[in-house]
């Protein structure tokens, strides 16, 4: 059927398929939960109002994604009164938040439309806008002395249109102005309501930061956001992520362009995507993550090279980062797009804003039904299908979430953005996988510390390799690829190895030695400020071996449910 004049590119019966067999619902809390009765009546009612922001993003986020997501959003609706086709059609769009999403299986996107692909800029700028002609117009503009308006076409928070022969960049606060207003009132009043006063505070300078043309409100805001650790009751996070923008990185891969930027000192960063993380904070689980924070001094100190880059961990000074377990209420936007997973974790902001080169810290937020949205029987089935017998006692989710608690705090530690972004269109992929490796790294230091026990370190090595490192399909994202890259980094160098009936082995003596000699050569990649460097250290390790793809033959026979539902209550 055709749906404002595209035809549907999803069958009837493939949708069927997915959503009787191959979709996972995240459950948020609703009014019953335990949290939201323990909540003061002025933030019940603030919380109602967070929501309502929340709700806002959902369409802006769309918009920045794609230009034809918001109308084919609307046919759908319309064709869904009457069409069970378009009903489940529209099920589909909003699992993706738009017109084609990732399933995190399959290589190629999943489009719901014929006719409609992605792009490359996603629609931060023109869709008939190739890399080619990016570039030269960039330089033609700059050969010409432009440079302010070349520095607002690559800031992160302008959408670009075309202008004649030129590129023009509009702000976010003016290019969402409406949706921004209302976001921005609905923050006021639950700023009005909410008992806690730190919190009141920042959502007000939020509310500003969406009024502004400022980029230092932004910074203001994320500042006065990332210091919230006394005693809140609630979570608002209204997140600026470069993940998306594949257009802008580019840049990075033309040297003689990258020379006339840096002669005229011009940053180069992706567009950020919006989305909004609304929730209560539980106290039992913060305390938990709070003891990892401890010890992150001495970590810094640990790292390879540590005497020769910046990091946002100082010995001797207070670390500027909060942590909080969350019960989440609402994710729109960016947050709520189904690409095969929803995040457990973040840790925002991210080292290229403002608010990080300013001085300001990190807040870690941590995502309670996430992570307990998993498949207990499906898991039971993969150990003993993939994983010697004497080690399925090790197998443990718990254990998982203290090693996301060890990649969240490992974003901090390391090279800063000075060195990440040299990296160009690689940046992501490494920092992602230096994450994961400072935590697996350093988890012998919270055994010493008295953080975790022996047993509870064979559980972290065990459940990261099996929960993590066995891929359902050949990566693409850059968490993903990252895993890949220490599967087979791991494997080629004796940390773990297969047996004749492809049972996983795990060599517990040999695991940290050769972690932390990966930990090395992921610091020598950022130190290098070298994209090159980075993408042969990609290429070296990424092949898709014989385990590799066993592994992902063995999850697919035993059904892989990556179609994720968001179901919320309030």
């Amino acid at each position: 059927m055709k749906i404002n004049g595209y035809e549907l590119n999803v069958s009837e019966d493939f949708l069927d398929d997915i959503f009787a067999h191959k979709t996972r619902t995240i459950e948020l809390v609703n009014k019953d939960f335990p949290g939201y009765g323990n909540l003061t009546e002025g933030n019940k009612k603030a919380l109602e109002h967070l929501v309502a922001a929340a709700r806002i993003f959902d369409d802006v986020a769309m918009e920045q994604d794609h230009e034809m997501n918001l109308p084919m959003k609307k046919a759908l609706e319309e064709a869904a009164q009457t069409s069970t086709h378009a009903a489940k059609a529209l099920r589909l769009f909003m699992s993706f938040h738009g017109v084609e999403g990732h399933n995190g299986i399959d290589l190629e996107p999943i489009e719901i439309f014929k006719g409609i692909k992605g792009n490359k800029g996603r629609n931060f700028y023109p869709s008939d806008l190739s890399v080619d002609e990016f570039h030269q117009i960039i330089a033609r503009m700059i050969s010409e002395g432009r440079i302010d308006e070349v520095r607002k076409i690559l800031s992160v928070r302008t959408m670009v249109r075309r202008d004649g022969k030129d590129l023009k960049a509009i702000d976010y606060t003016e290019y969402f102005a409406d949706a921004f207003s209302k976001a921005a009132n609905e923050l006021e009043v639950a700023a009005h309501y909410t008992t806690d006063d730190d919190f009141k505070d920042y959502l007000g300078w939020q509310a500003q930061a969406l009024l502004q043309n400022n980029e230092d409100m932004d910074m203001l805001a994320d500042k006065h956001w990332a210091v919230l650790q006394n005693d809140n009751q609630l979570e608002f996070t209204l997140g600026r992520e470069s993940y998306d923008d594949e257009l802008t990185a580019t840049i990075y891969d033309n040297p003689e362009l990258m020379k006339l930027i840096n002669e005229h000192q011009i940053e180069v960063n992706p567009k950020d995507m919006l989305g909004v993380r609304v929730g209560i904070i539980n106290r039992e689980g913060t305390g938990l993550i709070l003891k990892f924070k401890e010890h992150m001094p001495e970590l810094a100190k640990l790292m390879p090279w540590a005497d020769r880059y910046h990091q946002s961990v100082s010995d001797g000074e207070e670390l500027k980062q909060t942590m909080v377990d969350v019960d989440l209420v609402a994710l729109t936007g960016d947050y709520a797009q189904c690409r095969g997973a929803i995040t457990t974790a973040q840790n925002l902001p991210n080292n290229d804003k403002l608010s990080i080169k300013t001085g300001g810290g990190h807040r870690n937020a941590y995502h309670r039904q996430v992570r307990k949205s998993v498949d207990v029987e499906r898991n039971r089935k993969l150990l003993e299908k993939l994983v010697a017998p004497e080690l399925h006692r090790y197998f443990d989710l718990e254990a998982d979430h203290l090693f996301v608690i060890g990649h969240e705090n490992g974003h901090s530690l390391g090279p800063d953005n000075e060195y990440q972004r040299a990296l160009g269109l690689h940046r992501s992929t490494i920092e992602e996988e230096k994450a994961d490796t400072v935590s697996i790294a350093f988890m012998p230091e919270y055994v010493k510390a008295g953080v975790i026990d022996g047993e509870t370190l064979k559980k972290i090595y065990t459940t990261w390799v099996v929960y993590r490192l066995f891929l359902k399909a050949q990566p693409l994202e850059a968490h993903r690829v990252g895993e890949l890259i220490h599967f087979n980094f791991l494997h080629d160098n004796g940390a773990f190895y297969f047996d004749e009936n492809n049972k996983l082995h795990i060599n517990f003596d040999r695991f940290h030695d050769v972690v932390f000699a990966m930990l090395k050569e992921t610091i020598e990649v950022q130190l290098s400020k070298s994209s090159e460097k980075a993408k042969a250290f990609i290429d070296k390790y990424t092949n898709w071996g014989k385990h590799s793809q066993y592994i992902a033959e063995v999850q697919k026979e035993l059904g892989v449910k990556n179609y994720i539902v968001i179901k919320d209550y309030f």
